[in-house]
């Protein structure tokens, strides 16, 4: 759940497509993520997405939400008492709310706050609407690995001897949950332990 305001900084769409500004290095169009408004992507998204609910009011938002997902009872007492329990931390300069204090350190950089992070505000701040609510759908994008090896890259069996010809390297090899570059890994370190366990399963494969 959301507002106009935040989406216009803070709602990042993956892909290349999406963010026509940074992949292309067209500078012209990412001056524009300074001034008002959501980028072109993400504003198509909100107007047009099967999964986006727009409204002026709490109470509309929250029926939207509802017929969305007809089939998961939503506590509309329970969502409204914390979001006035949100909005009531902001009235407070000395709050020490997680989320509010994240977003104040996080505008201590000038970058982000001119294109990455919104100017604290309360959602129900009718001049930071509309209100603008989500469908989550959990699904797995990766196992990140899950072949259990040693520490040659030969795959182990249930019983925790090699497979005799099986190796594992990269992703396979389960390195994602840790690994070289421990557990603040993301898809741009991966690269790192892709070349460590390949070339480690290459010399393994070449002493055999």
């Amino acid at each position: 759940m959301l507002t106009q305001k935040i989406i216009e900084k803070e709602f990042a769409l993956s892909g290349s497509e999406q963010n026509p500004d940074l992949t292309n290095k067209d500078y012209r169009l990412l001056a524009k993520r300074i001034g008002p408004g959501a980028p072109g992507p993400v504003e198509a998204f909100k107007q047009k997405g099967a999964d986006f609910v727009v409204a002026d009011t709490l109470d509309e938002l929250l029926a939207g939400m509802q017929r969305l997902s007809p089939e998961a009872p939503l506590d509309i007492e329970r969502v409204r008492d914390e979001i006035v329990a949100r909005d009531r931390e902001l009235a407070n300069d000395f709050s020490k709310d997680s989320q509010i204090n994240a977003i104040r350190q996080a505008r201590h950089y000038r970058g982000d706050k001119l294109i990455r992070v919104a100017s604290p505000h309360r959602i129900l701040d009718g001049k930071a609407g509309p209100l603008i609510a989500v469908k989550l759908h959990v699904v797995t994008r990766k196992s990140l690995g899950g072949i259990q090896t040693d520490l040659s890259g030969r795959a182990l069996g249930a019983d925790g001897a090699p497979v005799p010809g099986l190796y594992a390297a990269g992703e396979a090899s389960g390195f994602g949950g840790g690994g070289i570059h421990g557990y603040r890994s993301l898809e741009g370190t991966f690269l790192g332990g892709c070349l460590f366990t390949g070339r480690t399963v290459g010399r393994t494969v070449a002493a055999q």
